[in-house]
């Protein structure tokens, strides 16, 4: 009967997220305005990135062993799942928590911190994909011509790719947040992850296409897990036990990124002071 209990609980603590990862996709699709806006935004660069990496493509023969399909999969796949990263995207609702001392709150409620505020954006970025990201690869199939796997293994494999860098890119973000826990001011430091990150990532070129210095520099980071993995498996560049490999990497950094932050969270909430008691 123990177990029984047990896998009750279970049952009812997982209820507990579903209905977190709903409402956050709730509250994400109250802003269709800005929804439809994103998708506009998406479409427009999209089409001045496409242009430009195909004519690259084009001049210089050799680009990384991208021809003119792949290398515009790449750009609109890019622009598709931008919106899930939040790369671009405000600060966390956690950062204001932190600073402002909301965050005791959260510690008082009978949910994970981490896990909760990770479902709730779970939910928020599946709503950013359906109106903005799919859309996005749509027009970009219609008006460039991308070359995509015809298999479903690809498209599979690319979902579970785009659920962890989905889960990566917050759990890092969450980090980042957390480090208001010791600085009075965060802004500078979420500047600089921002730019660093776009950038090993691979948003504005391919990792494929860094030096060789550069692309081990960025491999030992989890940046080009959260957007080149799926790029990459989604587009078919890698297949079958490669990509594998992709996706088991990124386990590997949801799981280290993941630890670091419950630690950051657990010295944070020993450091934390609330005026009143």
């Amino acid at each position: 009967m123990e177990w029984l209990a047990v896998a009750m609980r279970a049952r009812r603590t997982a209820r507990v997220y579903q209905q977190l990862a709903v409402a956050g996709f709730r509250r994400q699709s109250q802003y269709k305005l800005a929804m439809f806006a994103g998708l506009f935004t998406n479409c427009v660069f999209g089409l001045v990135r496409a242009a430009v990496m195909v004519a690259a493509v084009r001049a210089a023969g050799d680009f990384g062993g991208y021809d003119e399909g792949s290398i515009g999969a790449y750009v609109w796949l890019s622009q598709a799942l931008l919106g899930a990263m939040q790369f671009m995207g405000p600060p966390l609702e956690l950062v204001d928590r932190v600073k402002n001392g909301d965050i005791a709150v959260d510690f008082l409620r009978p949910v994970d911190v981490q896990l909760s505020y990770l479902a709730t954006d779970l939910g928020r970025a599946a709503c950013t994909l359906i109106p903005r990201g799919i859309p996005s690869v749509v027009f970009g199939y219609l008006t460039f011509g991308l070359a995509m796997p015809h298999s479903p293994w690809p498209y599979l494999l690319g979902a579970i790719s785009v659920l962890l860098a989905v889960a990566l890119s917050f759990l890092s973000l969450f980090a980042v947040g957390l480090i208001g826990f010791w600085v009075v001011e965060t802004r500078g430091i979420r500047v600089l992850y921002q730019i660093c990150g776009t950038f090993l990532a691979g948003l504005f070129v391919p990792v494929h296409m860094f030096p060789e210095w550069l692309r081990t520099l960025a491999h030992a980071t989890p940046f080009p897990s959260i957007l080149q993995a799926p790029i990459d498996i989604l587009s078919g560049r890698v297949l079958d036990s490669e990509a594998i490999g992709v996706v088991a990497t990124q386990v590997v950094w949801v799981v280290l990124i993941g630890i670091a932050g419950r630690i950051l969270l657990a010295a944070g909430r020993r450091r934390l002071e609330v005026q009143g008691g």
